[in-house]
């Protein structure tokens, strides 16, 4: 399979030929990889923001934990958005109807823009008044709205950016967003190199050299990943609209204007979702609440232990996107033997992965906070928490992984109601419990039981299959 081009075993999928288990292995690992290394890549660039901005200090860090899962709940939303989209253009290409899906693609550019810029005003209204609400101490609030207003600013490409990104792998090409995001990770480096430090002295070969740097400190954080999702949702929406065989838009004329079809059948993929989104990062900003009392440690190495642990469900969340265009496909050429196969198969690759990863992260935990700060106390509770929740991975895969099968198919109304049952019901009313008596150690443990209470009922369901008709 060349790059950006049409998969031929996908094309097997699309034309109801039959196809070997070897054949459906092999499909699902060609579009797993580019997507795990594009998730793995996103969440690379948040690493290289905390470990930047932790070498400023406990606050600094404690500015952009603080905000974190408020920016969890706005990428969330946008998300779901596309996700209503993207998935009705996966059943139309598994159909071969590729008229249809370019009129969907133009129609989804239209709403997409409308609602990010909604959302984009609306975040950025609160963004000052927002570390308040959380628990946040004087210290860090300021530092902690700039970096959210920012974001916020921003909102509008990191929204193209995941429409694109999701329009270009329902169309089985996995490498052009995930090459673009690696190239996102790099800007975002070289930007945050320049705009976070301040002009300084750098020895290289014996020869002192004068960096120059804006010394914006979080600040510049926020403006380095800003310019990263501007440039690379440039070339993600130049990539799907003029350089995709089955949706480039200079194939034929049509109108950008939405359709009452089209947008119903968005609602009905996306509201779940986003209503999901809302609920359970509502139930991540609570859990901010329970850990902000707990101090300045605490909130740093809470927001460095998310974004260590992110290195490892992040190549389940890959395989969650190659099994969302697997299945998503395998339903539009009316196919539910693949559909099946695919769901099976994509399930189990993603466990044994975490599995491995997490395995990984229990032995590296101490290393990996080492490079996120030099505070010794928080690199201490960062590493004993991580090791935690290693234990998991495994299930937490299976729920990753089944939510991206679900997506597929379009039945996203249950497993939204199960997502939100299991973090409310479970994780923060034992964090509630164990956090004043074992602090952080208490809510990391408590979210360890309710991920691998949710892979359970995930995969419960999974097997059922009711979801399949």
């Amino acid at each position: 399979m060349k790059p950006g081009g049409s998969n031929p075993l996908l094309k097997m999928v699309q034309d109801g030929l039959p196809m070997s288990l070897g054949q459906q292995l092999r499909l699902t690992v060609e579009l797993s990889i580019p997507a795990i290394i594009s998730q793995i890549s996103s969440i690379l660039m948040q690493f290289i923001d905390a470990s930047m901005v932790g070498s400023l200090g406990a606050e600094a860090s404690a500015s952009i934990g603080l905000v974190s899962t408020t920016t969890w709940l706005f990428a969330g939303l946008s998300a779901a958005a596309a996700t209503g989209f993207y998935v009705q253009v996966s059943h139309l290409l598994g159909s071969k109807d590729t008229v249809q899906a370019r009129k969907v693609l133009r129609q989804s550019l239209s709403m997409i823009m409308i609602f990010s810029a909604v959302v984009s005003l609306s975040g950025c209204a609160i963004s000052f008044p927002l570390p308040g609400w959380l628990g946040g101490g004087e210290a860090i609030r300021h530092d902690a709205a700039i970096y959210f207003l920012i974001y916020m600013l921003s909102l509008p490409a990191l929204q193209l950016n995941m429409l694109s990104s999701g329009m270009l792998r329902s169309s089985g090409n996995m490498y052009t967003p995930s090459m673009l995001n690696v190239l996102m990770c790099l800007l975002d480096v070289v930007f945050n190199f320049f705009l976070i430090f301040p002009t300084r002295q750098i020895g290289i070969a014996g020869l002192e050299i004068t960096v120059p740097g804006a010394g914006l400190g979080v600040t510049g954080a926020a403006i380095g990943t800003a310019l990263a999702s501007v440039i690379v949702a440039a070339c993600l929406l130049y990539s799907l609209c003029v350089r995709s065989p089955e949706l480039n838009l200079l194939q034929d004329r049509g109108s950008f204007r939405p359709t009452r079809q089209c947008f119903r059948n968005a609602i009905g993929i996306a509201l779940p979702m986003g209503c999901e989104r809302v609920i359970m990062c509502g139930a991540q900003i609570m859990s901010t609440v329970i850990i902000a009392p707990l101090g300045t440690v605490a909130i740093a190495a809470n927001s460095f232990a998310i974004t260590v642990e992110s290195l490892c469900y992040m190549p389940g969340h890959g395989v969650s996107n190659a099994a969302t265009t697997l299945v998503g496909q395998s339903i539009g050429a009316r196919r539910k033997d693949l559909t099946w196969r695919f769901a099976h198969i994509s399930v189990w690759m993603g466990i044994i992965v975490m599995t491995l990863m997490g395995v990984v992260m229990y032995v590296v935990a101490p290393a990996m906070m080492g490079i996120m700060t030099p505070d010794a106390s928080v690199r201490e509770l960062g590493a004993s928490i991580l090791r935690i929740e290693a234990f998991a991975e495994p299930m937490y895969a299976a729920s990753i992984v089944v939510y991206g099968v679900f997506v597929g198919a379009g039945d996203t109304l249950v497993p939204s109601i199960m997502n939100l049952g299991s973090i409310w019901a479970v994780r923060l009313s034992l964090a509630a419990l164990l956090a004043p008596h074992y602090g952080l150690q208490g809510v990391w443990t408590a979210m360890c039981i309710e991920l691998c209470f949710r892979g359970a009922i995930f995969l419960f369901r999974l097997y059922r299959k009711r979801w399949i008709k």
